[in-house]
């Protein structure tokens, strides 16, 4: 991996936890030097361990011994400070709000060891590589619906789409949310929980109805390894 260059943000804290997660984020503003100028002001309170650029930059901005600031109010199997729980990760792309785009070669090139290396620093598994909708569904949407996943999971940096052997266990909604829940989501918002849940594993259609689908791919995330965990 390229030595990132170093960008400092003097907003952090202490880790009040041990990292075990690395949540991915898009910057969603309209340049990366806006992106980037708001992780670095002190008026802004929000900041993130790294951010990606489009022709694949890498920016080192929080120490990752630190707790930066960038998942806000969320939830991840049983963990309600993810900020101090996990490594976070910017990618430079406008977002849903200023035309959202796919990501470029580059930028996830410059990512996947990136990603890599954190995993293997800290032992993070796979299933607790997480974009920012997946720990806060109310109030996020990214890294959004066009974030490659699947070139992670090649990779056994995030959990695969399942995609042999779907099973409709025939779960009602209520299951079907209880399931959610002990996979990680948090499910007080049911909806949110299901269109996150979409979002990351169903990109192709995000309705927030849980159907036949929805049930198979959660079933089979659920199961014993290979789909599980490492």
């Amino acid at each position: 991996m390229t030595e990132p260059i170093d960008h400092p943000s003097p907003n952090f804290g202490d880790r009040l936890l041990p990292v075990s997660m690395i949540v991915l984020h898009y910057t969603g503003m309209e340049t990366a030097e806006a992106a980037i100028d708001r992780l670095a002001d002190p008026q802004a309170g929000v900041s993130a361990h790294y951010v990606v650029t489009e022709d694949g930059t890498v920016l080192r901005m929080v120490d990752e011994d630190k707790r930066a600031w960038h998942s806000g109010q969320s939830f991840w199997r049983g963990i309600t400070d993810v900020n101090s729980a996990s490594v976070g990760i910017e990618m430079v792309n406008p977002g849903h709000e200023f035309g959202y785009r796919p990501f470029p070669d580059a930028q996830i090139e410059a990512l996947i060891p990136l990603v890599a290396e954190i995993k293997e620093r800290h032992g993070i598994t796979r299933g607790n590589i997480v974009g920012h909708s997946d720990v806060a569904p109310r109030r996020k949407q990214d890294p959004g619906e066009l974030f490659p996943w699947y070139r992670l999971a090649k990779l056994r940096l995030a959990l695969p789409r399942p995609a042999k052997n779907l099973v409709d266990p025939g779960w009602s909604d209520s299951a079907f949310l209880l399931a959610l829940e002990r996979f990680g989501y948090d499910v007080s918002d049911a909806l949110a929980a299901t269109v996150a849940f979409q979002r990351r594993f169903r990109p192709e259609l995000i309705d927030g109805t849980i159907d036949g689908e929805c049930r198979s791919l959660l079933l089979a995330l659920l199961l014993p390894k290979p789909q599980g965990d490492d």
